[in-house]
């Protein structure tokens, strides 16, 4: 702070004090002219309401006095007044670097305990499931949901199931946390007919057996090979573009007639973005651990059992 700013502040912080002091002790002995009756004479409702004059409680008096004093102390230990640093030398910023380091200090050995282990083993410990946890609450959360299962309206996926756009596996989510995933569904409005579009996604309900129209869906499938390219013969997806398993009742965006129609008619772009640069390796793994461990549950209750 240089020596302008500094005087500026001190400057502010002994006028408003000063004012403020004056102000109350001034008020505990200045002479409030009344009436005989002992009120100021202001009246309203036709004199029905008469302002009294009273002298301040006690208590408020005391209580006012100590926080007058409380900000004497605190400018005197403290920093606050300009660049004056305090008597006790207290700054946030040396606060913070001494928590974190002894919060580190506490974290090496439990890190150093994971390093040889597989996202696996990982996910089948309670210990790294809870640090993984908080970490994707942290930082995956926004999208995903606190607990994981995804947010159609933005097209993030349900991390809790095994329908897995770009694969399940722990090299596949370590791979999607540390480099992010880029998805395209192109448009079709202006090379599909608007009836063979609303053909087209009844055969797609009836792919996971969801309410359609069985003669549309039977007029809709030759359309679909337009969307096997992707999707494959069956609909069942393809984890090396991000095509997802159409065989699933559960969809990105929804699951409806009417959003698989729009998805058709005006395509999807979907972002996952990448963390290598924000997350250390160390953090990306427990992640992914914590997000294999929630679509193995069944398979390993013990991966989940430290997870808040």
């Amino acid at each position: 702070m240089s020596t302008f700013w500094s005087a500026w502040i001190m400057f502010l912080v002994v006028l408003n004090f000063s004012i403020t002091l004056f102000l109350f002790v001034w008020g505990q002995f200045v002479a409030i002219p009344t009436q005989p009756d002992g009120t100021s004479g202001h009246v309203w409702a036709h004199g029905v309401l008469r302002e009294g004059v009273r002298r301040l409680p006690l208590w408020w008096v005391l209580m006012s006095a100590g926080m007058f004093a409380i900000g004497i102390v605190y400018l005197t230990l403290y920093p606050g007044f300009g660049s004056y640093k305090g008597l006790i030398g207290w700054s946030a910023h040396d606060q913070l670097a001494r928590e974190s380091a002894a919060n580190q200090a506490r974290l090496t050995p439990v890190l150093q305990g994971f390093a040889g282990r597989s996202i696996e083993q990982l996910a089948a410990t309670p210990e790294a499931t809870r640090m993984g946890h908080r970490l994707f609450v942290d930082n995956c959360a926004a999208c995903h949901g606190i607990q994981g299962r995804g947010n159609t309206s933005i097209g993030a996926p349900d991390l809790t199931d095994r329908d897995w756009l770009w694969g399940g596996s722990p090299e596949a989510i370590t791979a999607s946390i540390l480099d992010g995933r880029r998805g395209t569904m192109p448009p079709f409005q202006g090379s599909i007919a608007s009836q063979d579009i609303e053909r087209l996604a009844n055969y797609v309900q009836s792919l996971s057996g969801s309410p359609q129209s069985p003669s549309r869906a039977a007029e809709g499938k030759a359309q679909f090979t337009v969307c096997s390219a992707c999707h494959g013969v069956e609909g069942k997806g393809n984890p090396a573009l991000g095509a997802p398993n159409l065989t699933q009742p559960r969809r990105l965006y929804g699951g409806d007639l009417a959003t698989i129609q729009q998805t058709i008619r005006n395509g999807r772009s979907g972002v996952m973005p990448a963390w290598r640069s924000r997350l250390a390796e160390s953090d990306v793994r427990l992640i992914a651990a914590w997000v294999y461990a929630q679509s193995h549950a069944d398979a390993a209750p013990a991966a989940t059992a430290g997870a808040p």
